[in-house]
């Protein structure tokens, strides 16, 4: 079996949950305080989608990545950008893949399915934001976001700073996401 992309379903949160801990605690040991990754719990966290999915509405979206044996190995989530942006106005709010999975496609797949949604819905722009420090960084920019601003925030204690890459073309994104990732190999399936 291929590996595919769908929207998530109700019965996909706890898979959701595991993925989003499990790859806070991977991609940003070093970066946050130890100590709020240890605290993340599986519970927490599922009780937080558990409200997402009570939310989502038209503007709100929600995939998942499955590995060839139909296990939820990545998520993205995305809706409107949430400042009020003059220039954006989706927002790619989260993507998390568990790091046995990276650097496989699945981040251009999920990129790609939130940012088709987000334009179905009406939007032509999208940003996201990322710790500075995050090697996903690198990533957006491979798919063409440009840097367009900075902010300060606070985790557990510890002051850090994010930065917002964004898409004026959503389009330019959706080819991009989507191209590179069938010339590896990995078709996505709705």
């Amino acid at each position: 079996m291929q590996s595919m992309i769908r929207p998530a379903t109700p019965d996909d949160i706890a898979a959701i949950a595991r993925v989003h801990v499990d790859a806070w605690r991977t991609t940003y040991r070093g970066i946050v305080p130890d100590r709020y990754l240890e605290e993340m719990s599986y519970k927490k966290s599922e009780a937080r989608w558990q409200q997402w999915f009570t939310i989502t509405a038209n503007f709100h979206h929600i995939v998942v990545a499955l590995n060839a044996s139909d296990e939820v190995i990545g998520f993205a989530n995305g809706g409107a950008e949430r400042t009020k942006h003059p220039t954006f106005g989706g927002e790619l709010y989260a993507i998390y893949i568990l790091q046995a999975y990276q650097r496989q496609g699945y981040g251009r797949g999920l990129v790609g399915a939130i940012a088709t949604q987000l334009e179905q819905s009406g939007f032509s722009s999208m940003l996201v934001w990322a710790l500075i420090n995050n090697p996903a960084c690198r990533f957006y920019e491979q798919l063409g976001g440009q840097p367009i601003k900075q902010q300060s925030i606070n985790i557990g204690g510890k002051d850090l700073v994010e930065v917002a890459y964004g898409w004026a073309d959503i389009k330019l994104l959706i080819n991009r996401a989507f191209i590179e990732r069938t010339t590896h190999d990995r078709p996505i399936q709705d």
